[in-house]
């Protein structure tokens, strides 16, 4: 089909020229409407609530194992005996390296489309990928679940998790750093919200004869349906040129000159030095801080032992109640942990619209090689105060990069393509994903190869994820203004908004075209209801379990 002909041609429902805002949108109804994409994929980090239910899918009540001469490969495909958690696993495996991947493969074609249509098509693969996954479990097929909930899903999650970036980064120019923190905050929140949903539906879903797992995906499968597809529906773009009333962009030389007015193609971040240092800065964040997520349960039972419940012993002399009570003083432990995470997200990226990324950056990197590098000494003198305290503002830091890496991506290469310059920087995370846990997990076991007790095996790994700090630090440091000759001249801009199906003429506060004419504040009241409430229910439902922590 010719140009003309599509340009002609009326838009349809999900085109992104049938999404821009007209004169009186509301903007604060588009973040609700990432949050609840957001708060439906972040589930993903709550899989691991169905490893010991699916472990046991045909014994019911003790696993039937498969004999040792099946292996992985075999497993895949064998219905006659359980799955091992480690097999499991993989699906938590697939999850993170498909969103890094999709996100960079198809964040152009993101920007091209619009929210709207690139929001579907993840509810499509995230919710169809779980009901892939229920008819596995039914048929007990591994193959099934990896394909529909680690490939489908995985698809579905990374275009969830960028389709909302350029769109809150160009409603919020001016709060570039919340607006991207109280998206990504969703994501972190899934989790609190879908696994205890989770274990809820199994617990009323199993029987004699079944663990409810199937059920429970199909069931939770609908539910996100329905969030996901309202979500995407209630995306709005601003017309070309828009801006807060009242609100002028910083002049780019006399007040911060790493946020350039310019724009910056996605085909040429590979060649620029300041991706790739912004890249180095996420993946020694996130590993830093995945490694510790990992590892903080069993290291807070082996560091603290029977002092946790009051018991004046160590962790191997502890009997089998015992250690259970730890187990659940250890609960606690991450799922304070998991809110600080998610509050951190919302706060430090809040914070850098007024310190800077950069200067943001700095912070996570002093303060946490600071933090890191005194969990020995707290751990030795048993101070659980300040290891418990250490730990808490690490993972606030954690997530705090993750909200704010779009804001920053944003003011060194312009806002035009930024969605699709963050899908790319995306393969940092996945990279991250397999570096923390294995440096965690193999020095631990080194060490304990080596004989050292267990409540000081953690202690090289606290100096190691140091480095790593100080790394992105460095990173971070040498990053300067993207130099003039990688941006877009007038000319490919305007034809890179062409193919965006942007609106032609740039609208100031008031004069866009098209859409309702005024929001109505009742909208703007329901939307944040719609996603507020269930947010509200998991972070209760998580403070219930540090309540464990702290009794």
């Amino acid at each position: 089909m010719s140009s003309t002909t599509e340009a002609s041609a009326s838009p349809g429902f999900l085109s992104k020229e049938r999404i821009i805002a007209g004169d009186g949108f509301n903007r604060w109804l588009v973040p609700p409407a990432a949050l609840a994409i957001h708060l439906c994929i972040g589930m993903a980090y709550g899989f691991s609530v169905f490893w010991l239910p699916l472990s046991k899918a045909l014994g019911i009540k003790e696993p039937i194992k498969c004999g040792p001469d099946i292996g992985f490969f075999q497993e895949l495909f064998i219905s006659t005996c359980d799955w091992k958690v480690s097999t499991l696993g993989w699906m938590y495996t697939l999850f993170f390296v498909l969103l890094g991947s999709s996100a960079a493969l198809w964040g152009g074609w993101l920007e091209r489309v619009g929210p709207r249509r690139a929001g579907v098509v993840s509810a499509f693969c995230w919710c169809g990928g779980m009901l892939i996954s229920a008819l596995g479990v039914y048929t007990h097929q591994f193959w099934m679940m990896l394909l529909g909930s680690g490939v489908i899903g995985g698809i579905g999650l990374g275009l969830g998790y960028i389709s909302p970036v350029s769109t809150l980064i160009k409603w919020f120019p001016d709060r570039r750093g919340m607006a991207t923190g109280m998206a990504i905050m969703g994501f972190g929140g899934g989790a609190m919200i879908g696994s205890p949903l989770a274990a809820e539906l199994m617990k009323r879903f199993a029987s004699d004869t079944e663990v409810g797992v199937y059920q429970t995906f199909i069931c939770m499968a609908v539910v996100y349906f329905i969030f996901m597809m309202a979500g995407a529906l209630g995306y709005r773009v601003p017309a070309t040129g828009w801006k807060p009333a009242g609100w002028t962009p910083p002049p780019q030389q006399t007040s911060n000159t790493m946020i350039t007015q310019n724009h910056v193609h996605v085909s040429k971040v590979w060649g620029i030095p300041q991706f790739w240092m912004v890249w180095v800065v996420l993946c020694m964040n996130v590993s830093a801080g995945i490694g510790v997520i990992g590892m903080a349960s069993p290291m807070l039972q082996e560091v603290f032992g029977g002092s946790l419940i009051g018991v004046d012993a160590k962790f191997g002399d502890l009997d089998k109640a015992q250690l259970t009570l730890i187990a659940g003083v250890a609960a606690g432990f991450t799922a304070l942990l998991s809110l600080f995470n998610i509050g951190g997200r919302f706060v430090w990226a809040s914070l850098s619209d007024k310190l800077g990324r950069k200067l943001t950056y700095i912070i996570f990197f002093v303060l946490g090689g600071a933090l890191y590098a005194s969990v020995p000494a707290s751990a030795m003198a048993g101070n659980k105060l300040l290891f418990v305290a250490a730990f808490c503002i690490i993972l606030s830091m954690y997530g705090g990069g993750f909200a704010t890496v779009p804001a920053y991506l944003a003011d060194l290469f312009g806002t035009q393509m930024v969605g699709a310059i963050h899908g790319r920087l995306l393969t940092a995370w996945a990279t991250a994903g397999i570096l923390g846990p294995v440096v965690v997990n193999y020095m631990r076991d080194y060490q304990l190869g080596l004989g050292l007790p267990r409540e000081q095996v953690y202690n090289q790994t606290m100096f190691i994820l140091v480095g790593m700090l100080v790394v992105g630090l460095i990173a971070n440091l040498m990053i300067r203004p993207v130099n003039a000759k990688h941006f877009m001249t007038p000319e490919e801009l305007a034809v890179e908004k062409k193919l965006a199906h942007e609106k032609a003429s740039a609208s100031e506060v008031g004069s866009a075209q098209g859409g309702p004419t005024q929001t109505n504040p009742m909208w703007v009241v329901f939307a944040w209801t719609a996603v507020g409430i269930p947010l509200a229910w998991g972070i209760y439902r998580t403070v219930l379990s540090v309540s464990k922590f702290f009794n």
